[in-house]
Parts: C-alpha cells; structure tokens; sequence
C-alpha cells in the first residue's frame, strides 16, 4: 500500500471508529468501509489495535493543530487565549456529526492504564494541558499548572455534557466557570 493510501486508510478508520466506536467496528467493516482489503490493512498494521493507536495519532495532531490556531484566531495574548478556549469547543460542538471526545471514547473502551490505547489518549490529554499551562505561565498565572489542570477538568466536563445532551451550551458554562478561574490565577 502506497504512504497516500495507507494515510487514507487511517484517515478513514477515524470517520469510522469516532461513529461507530473502537470495539463495536470489527476489521471487516473498516475493509468495507475503506474499500482496503483485510491482507492489505493486515500488510501495514499487524492488529486492530495498532490502527486504532495510528487513529489516534491523526487524530491527536488535527485536533491540536486546529485547537491551537484556533485559539491565537480568537485572541493574540495567552490570556486571552485561555478564555477563547470555550469559544472554540463550543465552535466544535456546533460542527455536524460531534459525538464528543476520541480520546474519552477510546480510554473507556481500553480502561486499563498500561494498555497503549490508554497511554496514548492519556498522553493527548497531557500535551493538551501542557500546553494550557505554557500558556498560563506567559499570562502571569501565579500558579500556571494548577490554572490548566482546573481548565482541563472544565474542558473535558463540557465535551462529555454536549456529547451527552447534544447540545453546546456547556461551552457557555465553561466558559464562565473558567473565566473566574482565570481572574483568581491571574492578577
């Protein structure tokens, strides 16, 4: 298989594992789906799991990338940065076919801590957070990990509740709950 098909395989794996989940979508389905053969699909990756783990690997660095660039978008200050975050989740809870969370998703179809699938959703959450706290830390937050931890624990209520509720109105409210964080961290 070519880099550009194996790349389309994963790219389609995600459509297809963020509608359908990660147990619930066996091989013969994603070669359905895909239009790949199983021997080619088996050819690339030696296990479900291991094109689950490239899955989430796309996945992590579009949601990212688009997070990110979002954010300097909606503002041009690291804190104002932290207060659009809501404006932009809530951007993504508009968007057609947000059923929440990849990463939620997989960690509690693969619960166990070792398990690499787990590791790696973990592992988005962390860079995520690191990220915030860099961003708190250049605003003057007192104490900027502890600021991005807080606004972790906002950001993944918020996706669990629109994906719950199918509605974003809990962007609105983290919003406003991370807003007064940001005033007591930042002064």
């Amino acid at each position: 298989m070519r880099p550009n098909k194996r790349a389309e395989l994963i790219r389609k794996s995600l459509d297809l594992f963020y509608r359908n989940g990660f147990h619930a979508t066996g091989m013969d389905l994603v070669a359905a789906e895909t239009g790949v053969s199983k021997t080619s699909i088996y050819k690339h990756f030696r296990s479900k799991e291991e094109l689950i783990l490239a899955v989430l690997q796309l996945r992590d660095e579009d949601f990212r990338g688009w997070l990110f660039q979002r954010l300097e978008e909606l503002a041009d200050t690291p804190r104002g940065q932290l207060e659009a975050l809501f404006d932009a989740l809530g951007e993504w809870f508009e968007q057609p076919g947000f059923q929440g969370c990849m990463f939620i998703k997989a960690s509690a179809e693969y619960q166990a801590g070792e398990d690499p699938i787990n590791m790696q959703s973990a592992g988005h959450k962390r860079l995520l957070q690191e990220h915030f706290a860099g961003l708190a830390a250049k605003a003057g937050a007192q104490e900027p990990a502890a600021l991005a931890r807080q606004l972790m624990i906002l950001k993944e209520g918020a996706i669990v509740l629109a994906a719950m509720n199918h509605s974003p109105a809990p962007a609105g409210d983290g919003r406003q709950a991370a807003l007064a964080l940001i005033d007591l961290a930042i002064r």
